[in-house]
């Protein structure tokens, strides 16, 4: 039977090896958003969390909370009201203007003109880099689309789909890879294949991994850490380690250790603020 994780600050180092390098620093990180007419709305407050390269963390927290600004901080796409974030030592705008970072969300933003090839391909001319077919073709297959290269996106499954924004995200082989709910929109049983399918495929590329989910099952089944956030204005609650070993298949699912855990986090969801 698999042992219980326990709670975890930060990812330890290989037994013998280097320290990991730090990929994502966020130090007492605030967000406010303008609401007009002199009003605002405080979504993060003071959010600390370290993420080592290589390493996949999930967020989880209740809606609203914050997690997807989280996400648009690293991402470069906002920018913290006080506070800092850096991803691999250097500002997000930077890596994101050198193409350095990958993401996928909920809705796909697939190309509906363009085929499978075609999307996936779209990184290397938004970069004005030459296409490197090889690159394309191999990521094709590892997210299980191959002979769909042709295909339109309205000629695809909904799974189907979120596997050629992923394979489009991982093209460029990012430092950091940002993925907001991106089987949120899919039936439950899709969603558990294309978490199979993600935990391989990140097996594969071994890329640093943000998601942010609502699932903690998902969260469990994917991540090394699960940060746990509370309610708006969102700061980080608890980070939970995740000991489960790799591939954590049914076996892992099933056992009372994975169930217990589902429990505390879905618990932790729950409690009330300052709890």
């Amino acid at each position: 039977m698999t042992s219980a994780p326990a709670l975890a600050g930060s990812p330890s180092a290989p037994p013998g090896g280097p320290e990991p390098r730090t990929a994502v620093s966020a130090a007492a990180a605030d967000k406010v958003f303008p609401l007009g007419r002199g009003r605002t709305l405080q979504a993060l407050a003071e959010v600390d969390i370290e993420i080592a390269e290589g390493e996949f963390v999930a967020i989880i927290g209740p809606s609203g909370c914050g997690k997807s600004t989280v996400l648009r901080l690293a991402a470069g796409l906002d920018v913290p009201t006080s506070g800092s974030v850096e991803i691999f030592g250097d500002t997000p705008q930077t890596l994101a203007a050198q193409h350095r970072l990958g993401v996928a969300f909920q809705e796909h933003a697939l190309l509906p003109w363009a085929s499978v090839r075609e999307n996936v391909a779209l990184p290397y001319r938004v970069s004005g880099r030459t296409v490197d077919d090889a690159r394309v073709d191999g990521l094709i297959e590892l997210v299980g689309l191959g002979g769909f290269e042709k295909a339109r996106p309205r000629q695809l499954s909904g799974g189907m789909r979120q596997r050629a924004s992923i394979a489009r995200a991982l093209v460029l082989s990012p430092d950091l890879l940002l993925l907001d709910e991106p089987f949120g929109a899919l039936d439950a049983v899709t969603r558990r294949r294309m978490n199979a399918e993600l935990a391989r495929i990140w097996a594969e590329e071994r890329i640093t991994t943000i998601l942010v989910t609502h699932d903690v099952d998902e969260a469990l089944i994917l991540a090394d850490r699960v940060v746990v956030m509370t309610g708006r204005p969102g700061h980080v609650r608890t980070t939970v380690e995740v000991a489960f070993p790799r591939p954590r298949g049914t076996e892992t699912t099933r056992s009372p250790a994975f169930h217990d855990l589902v429990d505390e986090l879905t618990s932790l969801l729950d409690a009330d603020e300052g709890a």
